[in-house]
């Protein structure tokens, strides 16, 4: 079955029941002709969006519906995630071919679903269209967070330490294997594919930054690791240093870059899409930061750098200290990748 043979409304009835995963404070979820929901009492209200079209985020014929939609909701997730709030409600907009069959609208919606109820987020309500050729998914997210603990990418300072909540490296490692059609011949690759399709949202350790009373500002990968640090250091006015050493690759990254002959550190730098955060952390708290992190998550968090007052954007690696660009993910560039 095509989507053009259930059209807008009885698309919406169909997937409409799944989507109210924590009705308390909802007032009005799908169905009116707007969505009605309570802020919690002292909190301020945080909005993001992104927009993802075929043919420039994904290839309809090489992501599954579920992964598709996971990936939709999970990079607004992210947002939230930086800034140190809690996700609360989704909104979700799609235009879709006539032409696509039901059941891959439907699964991107599974994959959406799937993840709200991870994170106990409602899907609320949004837009269904038509589109005459691609097809194009809008999520917003609607959060929430106590002002004193809302992390914001500027705030840094000279000397801050500088720290990442995961590794890096490992999507732009899947989308190589993606675009160029490679076997996942091992679990290293299954595992960076999955990296790729199915980011994780780092909420409880934004949370966690947030409350920790220490973290000056923070950003989540998505441009890449280079790209997003340069928004903070400018944000703050400030350089960044990085030592190569230090940067959490995984051993799936390294296996990749062994196979392909690739350098490990420059994926760690400039692939995107990692969804990890990086924050900075006033210098004379980062060591209890650090411990009572591994504490709550269970892995480091991992210090690879610090905050300069030059305005430097550098990297240290075998000794020698050199300049990074920022080299990851730019909209309407003529080396924008897919």
């Amino acid at each position: 079955m095509e989507f053009k043979d259930i059209g807008e409304f009885g698309f919406i009835r169909r997937i409409q029941r799944g989507c109210l995963i924590r009705p308390e404070g909802v007032r009005l979820p799908i169905g009116d002709d707007a969505a009605a929901f309570i802020v919690p009492d002292g909190q301020v209200a945080l909005v993001t969006t992104d927009l993802l079209v075929e043919g420039v985020h994904f290839l309809r014929n090489g992501t599954s519906p579920e992964d598709l939609g996971h990936k939709a909701l999970a990079v607004n997730l992210s947002d939230i995630a930086a800034m140190g709030g809690t996700a609360r409600e989704a909104f979700v907009s799609i235009a879709v071919p006539g032409d696509c069959a039901l059941a891959y609208v439907e699964g991107i919606y599974r994959g959406m679903i799937s993840l709200a109820g991870e994170f106990g987020v409602n899907i609320l309500g949004g837009d269904t269209t038509g589109s005459r050729s691609d097809l194009i998914i809008n999520v917003a997210v609607v959060g929430a967070v106590h002002e004193r603990e809302m992390l914001r990418r500027g705030g840094a300072r000279p000397g801050d330490c500088l720290f990442v909540t995961g590794a890096v490296g490992d999507s732009r490692a899947g989308l190589h294997l993606l675009r160029n059609r490679l076997p996942a011949d091992s679990d290293a690759f299954m595992e960076l594919l999955s990296a790729h399709h199915r980011p994780r949202p780092h909420l409880a350790e934004g949370r966690f930054l947030g409350k920790s009373g220490a973290v000056r500002a923070a950003i989540d990968i998505s441009d890449g690791l280079s790209s997003d640090l340069v928004h903070v250091a400018r944000a703050s006015g400030l350089g960044v240093r990085i030592d190569a050493g230090r940067l959490p690759i995984s051993e799936n990254l390294k296996t990749f870059c062994r196979r392909f002959g690739f350098d490990a550190v420059d994926y760690a730098l400039s692939g995107g899409e990692d969804y990890v955060l990086a924050c900075t952390v006033d210098p004379t708290k980062a060591a209890a930061v650090a411990q009572a992190f591994m504490a709550r998550f269970h892995h480091p968090l991992y210090h690879i750098g610090k905050m300069t007052s030059d305005g430097r954007m550098t990297v240290v690696q075998g000794g020698e200290v050199r300049p990074f660009p920022p080299a990851g993910w730019r909209h309407f560039s003529e080396t924008e990748e897919l």
